[in-house]
């Protein structure tokens, strides 16, 4: 038999439909996480074979001792993964630590992690990315702002999200940043562009056997640094343009037995770097889209994506067809503002559409609000309808 080890499958609460999935296919299903036992849902508890709980899933000994006494129970494990962004580094140490050769190791991190490592990836898959330079001094900050102009953006060149990320407007305020002494941060050319994704389940061969996009036409910058209300949908088809330049991007990684979300800006106007309706690259992620997206994928394509997920983890592909597609809406509003559809309209208005009404995680609410709505849809005029609704202020 199989062994999987998912590290943090208790989070998002999501994700133990990928372990239910998997021990359908026939794994054995082994968790490491810092929740304890008896707070897991059923759900979970019943998709897992074994379940070891860390003090601190922080503390790499802790979890490279539970990968160890997983492997003198069950032997050596076809695949260690978490399918989160955060562990994504953790993961690819425990793979080398065991020579688990299913995923990224140690020595691919930088290309997978590091947004101005990523760059060199898009050259080679032919797709446009942002000057950049490290943020190392103010003279260097100062020439590339003589290159390229302000405003720029300044964000950690390893980081999670939108977190630490700010839009620079001035010397005045460039100033201000460098007097933090910031440390390994990036700073790119300002790019005005809605964020256009795509989004793959790749199987053994490099292939993708799944493809969608989503469309986030607010800045996840300014919805975090403001806490606005937060909105994304998922496409009833992906863009030909943003489909070509992910499988580009899949080619030049050599992407094998994964779930991806790759990222690029669609021009809203003529700017430096291409005119308008183009594509450029912004940042690949290793994992799913985050918390619900698996889910509204689902509702957008009629499927499910976490058996296609697992099938390919056990078999190297997936028969799992997809049937009528839908544009299926996230719409996150924020605690204390107020609006002038109460839940119960909303629910109500849209109960022919809606398919989740629900709080969203602390961990996810900086970029994705408080209180989450999904909701699916034929056209796309239903969609934007609804967006006003669910934000109408009082």
């Amino acid at each position: 038999m199989k062994n999987f080890i998912f590290v943090s499958p208790n989070f998002p609460d999501n994700y133990w439909k990928f372990c239910r999935h998997l021990k359908n296919d026939g794994f054995n299903v082994l968790g490491i996480g810092d929740c304890p036992y008896d707070r897991l849902t059923a759900e979970l508890k019943r998709s897992l074979t074994e379940y070891y709980k860390v003090g601190d899933l922080e503390n790499y000994e802790e979890v490279y001792r539970a990968v160890a006494f997983f492997i003198f129970k069950y032997g050596k494990p076809d695949f260690i993964e978490s399918n989160n962004e955060y562990w994504l580094e953790r993961d690819a140490m425990l793979r080398t630590a065991f020579n688990v050769t299913s995923g990224f190791n140690v020595g691919d991190i930088r290309g997978i992690k590091y947004k101005s490592e990523m760059k060199k990836f898009y050259k080679n898959a032919g797709v446009k990315t942002a000057e950049y330079c490290l943020v190392e001094s103010l003279s260097e900050c100062r020439k590339f702002v003589k290159k390229v102009g302000f405003p720029v953006i300044v964000k950690p060149d390893n980081g999670v999200g939108a977190n630490n990320t700010y839009k620079l407007d001035s010397e005045e305020q460039l100033e201000e940043f460098l007097s933090t002494s910031p440390r390994g941060y990036i700073m790119e050319e300002y790019i005005d562009g809605e964020v256009n994704s795509y989004d793959a389940i790749v199987d053994g061969e490099g292939d993708p056997v799944f493809e969608t996009g989503n469309v986030t036409p607010r800045s996840l910058m300014d919805i975090v640094n403001s806490s606005d209300d937060s909105l994304y949908y998922i496409l009833n088809k992906p863009f030909d343009d943003v489909r070509d330049a992910g499988r580009r991007t899949l080619k030049a990684y050599g992407v094998k037995n994964r779930f991806i979300h790759f990222e690029f800006f669609r021009l809203l106007k003529d700017q430096r770097i291409g005119k308008k309706g183009e594509v450029v690259a912004l940042e690949v992620n290793m994992r799913p889209s985050g918390g619900i997206s698996p889910d509204m994928m689902n509702y957008a394509n009629s499927t499910d994506v976490y058996k296609i997920w697992a099938d390919v983890m056990a078999f190297g592909k997936s028969s799992v067809a997809t049937g009528e597609k839908f544009y299926c809406a996230f719409a996150g509003r924020r605690d204390g503002k107020s609006y002038f559809y109460t839940e119960q309209d909303i629910v109500d208005k849209y109960k022919k559409h809606i398919k989740t009404v629900g709080r969203v995680p602390k961990a996810l609410s900086g970029a994705m609000g408080n209180t989450m709505y999904l909701a699916a849809f034929s056209r796309k005029e239903e969609l934007e309808t609804f967006y006003r609704d669910v934000f109408l202020p009082l």
